[in-house]
């Protein structure tokens, strides 16, 4: 007995806990007991891992800079599974989940310390792995998280066994007192106090457990200490959901990182708000597992009443009813916060409820059209920009000299005004000395972007094109194209369906359009067109895309990490060169689409790029004149060429014979050039289908014998835009038997087309959009049998229409907004009266129209009003 009470004794006091337990459980059938024998062996193993990953944790948090969020992210997990670990290995505690859960755990436990090593010893040029090892440690931590909430869940729902247990080792701690006494008296009280805390630990842990399970928290949170540059927004918002009895949702949304969490916070938080709210703000963490059943719950909590399980939707949904019918004229705000589009069925969802009296803030990346109104959170402008900087950085007043200012000026220049990426940047150089400060400004001046340095700006932004789901899949690709154009430039939405006709077979213009549409949406990029745009126009050239620079930067950092090599980017003067480039390989990449950008000649050597794989060719410049690059007529499988020069006056391009041997090209795009060489030397490109022309000079050469139908024999689109210098059309350009659209717009001087226009027999579309010159449509005009749309808005000089216009049997739509010259029309109108679907007026040609309208169908002719601007035209 003696020998026994002195084993007893020796045990450490976990022991007693474990000892109770487990009698407890030996109680149980026999098939229990062998399901859980595997169990008990897995869970006492994982042990192991777990504490090598603890110690590798514990090590490297201090020495990692690069993925310091995320190690300390994962320090705080292991240290609250610790002890549930240590407790688990000591006692062997079986845990409630199958085989397979426990081998995923330990597997990624035994994973983590050759990560977490990696990550310590990541060379800071070798960024293009950052991405990789920051998802491979997020999938760490979610696994950590996973452990932990199955523990949690476990203690909650076996409670009766955990108390009956409990109640045992009181037991044992009776016994242990009265034995313990009889041997060693002056040291039973260390035993029982340790046992006892043991006890009643474990009761209020499960305690506390019962009473987080399935609740969810509504309260505001408070928003950071210092926050910049959203007074205004705060103001915007308020008026917008406050003061107008017609919106009871607005949508708040930006790019990830933008502040649209702060500013909601600050909302809240708002004097005037909460006088009007009072109790009743809501405030809600949604991502993008929506549970309308637990935001109700959540409701339930706030209120103070007794929370109820919903078993169904419609019984919270019901509840949801009865409560804001209880509150009657007592506004409620509701505020969802980073709602993705996966939980868009939850809007869907309040959007039943919605009333005057109950106000939803939604914050998304997401614009959700369709629900409430939209509110869109800029970037900063460059005083708050600086101000959140220095704060950030913790600069005080001996930073102030010149040449800190100046730094201090470029390096907040390269965060474009995104207020994630200001913080992390300032945070990331507060205390270093400054020759840091100006090597890391040196990184990124040489083409090193942000996204490569600093992880949780690239997490942020990364997100957004990770949620583009396997349906998204050409999106993606869409998204990653729009790197190829210079930062800081709009991007003409005409050559992006270019190039996604011949890369993504988007073979109608109005798909890539939508493709667009969802990129903004998901505030991936901004579409930019024209207030007075027509639908159904399909008329795109006068439609742009802007990108904020983080997400440019982000779609090339994503081309970077193709294993394919399906685009390459080239920057300015060959300072930003691919690895690829930079590297001798015997194996050359093969790349889809090619993008340079250059100041001047382009030098840099091509020599690991299979030039004929190349299908797109997009040659950026700024410089007074311009030559094709040798290598162009390398390029067998050449579909698209798109040349934008980013000057302000049109440059000379030169070397077009080189495009003679591309038997491929089908689209050419060019961009403020003047192109007198084209007429130098014989040209035929046979496979050509479309050409564009915007603000180029071009009246030489079509002034000249330039035989555009003998270049261009197969040409069916022709697209001339602002082209100052274009008086006439050569009389040749009817010969283009196969041309089916021929558009041309601002173009002032154009005074005159061919009087053979009406030899284009296959012409289906005719746009002389803003010509102003313009005095008259030629006869033969109505010769085009096939023509469905005619377009005339701007012609400010045409006095008349073809008198047999009548005998245009196709025609179906005609724009003629701002013909003020035009008073009257001819007669023959009536003969369209069966085809005729639309006609676009403004109120003076409207009444133009007022005669013929009784043989005409109702609505077919309609007024426009004028929101003419050139807002839209500038540079971003």
């Amino acid at each position: 007995m003696d020998s026994e009470i002195i084993l007893l004794y020796l045990r450490p006091p976990s022991f007693y806990l474990c000892h109770c337990i487990s009698g407890y459980h030996q109680s149980q059938s026999c098939c229990k007991e062998s399901r859980m024998a595997a169990n008990l062996a897995a869970g006492g193993a994982m042990g192991v891992p777990f504490n090598a990953l603890y110690e590798a944790i514990k090590q490297v948090v201090v020495k990692t800079r690069m993925f310091k969020p995320l190690v300390e992210d994962l320090r705080s997990k292991i240290n609250a599974l610790k002890p549930l670990i240590d407790a688990m290995e000591i006692c062997n505690i079986a845990l409630g989940i199958s085989e397979d859960e426990l081998r995923d755990f330990k597997m990624q436990m035994e994973k983590g310390p050759k990560l977490i090593l990696k990550c310590s010893n990541l060379s800071v040029w070798k960024t293009y792995k950052k991405y990789k090892y920051s998802n491979q440690l997020l999938e760490l931590q979610n696994s950590l998280q996973n452990l932990l909430l199955v523990l949690s869940v476990q203690q909650a729902r076996d409670g009766k066994v955990n108390l009956v247990a409990t109640r045992n080792i009181e037991t044992v701690v009776q016994r242990v007192d009265v034995n313990v006494a009889a041997l060693r008296q002056h040291q039973e009280m260390n035993v029982t106090n340790q046992l006892r805390s043991i006890s009643s630990t474990a009761i209020q842990h499960i305690e506390n457990q019962g009473q987080v399970q399935n609740r969810i928290d509504c309260e505001a949170p408070e928003p950071p200490r210092v926050t910049v540059g959203l007074e205004g927004p705060l103001m915007e918002l308020k008026m917008k959901l406050l003061k107008n009895n017609n919106v009871s949702m607005v949508v708040l949304t930006a790019p990830g990182g933008s502040g649209k969490t702060t500013l909601a916070t600050k909302f809240c938080q708002d004097e005037e708000v909460k006088d009007i709210f009072k109790n009743n703000i809501f405030f809600v963490t949604v991502s993008k597992k929506a549970n309308f059943n637990l935001i109700v719950q959540g409701l339930h909590q706030r209120k103070g009443t007794e929370v109820p399980t919903f078993e169904e939707e419609a019984t919270a949904l019901k509840w949801l009813h009865k409560y804001l019918k209880e509150e009657g004229q007592t506004p409620v705000l509701l505020v969802l916060d980073d709602v993705w589009p996966e939980s868009k069925s939850l809007l869907e969802i309040f959007d039943e409820v919605k009333g005057p009296n109950f106000k939803i803030l939604v914050t998304s990346r997401s614009q959700f059209a369709g629900y409430g109104s939209l509110y869109t959170l800029k970037s900063l402008n460059e005083a708050d920009a600086m101000t959140l900087f220095r704060n950030s950085a913790s600069l005080g007043d001996g930073s102030s000299s010149v040449q800190w200012t100046k730094l201090i000026t470029k390096i907040v220049e390269r965060c474009k005004g995104h207020p994630l990426a200001i913080k992390v940047v300032g945070k990331s150089l507060r205390g270093q000395s400054f020759e840091f400060w100006r090597k890391r400004e040196m990184e990124w001046s040489k083409g090193d972007s942000i996204i490569d340095s600093e992880t949780e700006v690239l997490r942020s932004l990364q997100s957004s094109f990770d949620a583009l789901d396997e349906k998204g899949a050409i999106i993606k690709e869409c998204f990653l194209d729009l790197g190829s154009f210079p930062e800081d430039q709009r991007i003409p939405v005409a050559a992006l369906i270019d190039m996604w006709a011949e890369l993504h077979e988007l073979d109608k213009d109005f798909l890539a359009v939508t493709h667009l549409q969802e990129l903004t949406t998901r505030s991936l990029a901004d579409l930019v067109t024209r207030k007075d745009a027509v639908e159904g126009d399909e008329y795109y050239n006068e439609h742009f895309v802007t990108q904020h620079d983080l997400l440019r930067e982000l779609a090339i950092y994503q081309t970077k990490l193709d294993p394919n090599k399906q685009r390459l980017i080239i920057g300015n003067n060959g300072d930003d060169l691919p690895k690829c480039l930079r590297e001798q390989t015997d194996r050359p990449i093969k790349p889809r689409l090619l993008s340079i950008s250059s100041d001047g000649v382009f030098s840099t050597s091509l020599h690991n790029i299979e030039l004929a794989e190349v299908e797109v060719l997009v040659l950026n410049f700024d410089t007074k004149d311009y030559a094709f690059p040798g290598f162009v007529e390398k390029m067998d499988n050449l579909k698209v060429l798109i040349v934008t020069n980013n000057g302000f006056l049109p440059a000379e391009l030169s070397n077009f014979h080189l495009l003679d041997s591309l038997s491929n090209l089908k689209r050419i795009r060019l961009e403020r050039v003047s192109i007198p060489s084209i007429t130098k030397n014989p040209l035929q490109l046979k496979s050509l289908k479309k050409i564009s022309l915007f603000m180029c000079s071009i009246g030489e050469a079509f002034n000249c014998s330039f035989r555009v139908s003998h270049a261009f024999p197969n040409l069916e689109e022709m697209h001339i835009d602002y082209c100052n210098d274009l008086v006439e059309l050569p009389d040749e350009l009817c010969n283009l038997v196969r041309l089916n659209k021929l558009s041309i717009t601002h173009c002032p001087i154009l005074s005159a087309l061919p009087e053979k226009i009406g030899e284009l027999e296959n012409l289906e579309v005719l746009r002389l959009r803003s010509c102003t010159d313009l005095a008259e449509l030629p006869s033969s005009t109505t010769n085009l049998k096939k023509l469905n749309f005619l377009d005339i808005s701007y012609c400010l000089s045409i006095k008349e229409l073809p008198k047999q216009i009548g005998e245009m049997s196709s025609l179906i739509r005609i724009n003629m907004r701002e013909c003020s010259r035009l008073k009257a029309l001819p007669i023959s109108i009536c003969d369209l009266e069966n085809n005729l679907e639309e006609v676009i007026c403004d109120d003076e040609t409207e009444e133009l129209w007022e005669p013929f309208l009784p043989r005409l169908n109702k609505g077919v002719v309609r007024a426009v009003e004028e929101e003419f601007n050139l807002t839209w035209l500038q540079k971003f």
